[in-house]
């Protein structure tokens, strides 16, 4: 399972899928739900998005 959560394409799809609902969310649902979703969601598209950053570094230094 980790190897899966670790693919570029699974970072990628995370990345940008909560990215977009954490960007959409106050507006879809009211009140502190939406906060909370929007806060949650750009928590989720944070880590996948330090996960993109980190695996990008990691292939350089293989080539090299």
């Amino acid at each position: 399972m980790k190897s899966l959560l670790a693919s570029k394409p699974v970072l990628w799809f995370l990345f940008l899928f909560n990215a977009v609902v954490a960007v959409a969310a106050p507006f879809v649902v009211d009140g502190a739900q939406g906060v909370a979703t929007a806060v949650g969601m750009g928590v989720v598209s944070l880590g996948a998005g330090v996960g993109l950053v980190r695996g990008r570094g990691r292939g350089q230094r293989a080539v090299a």
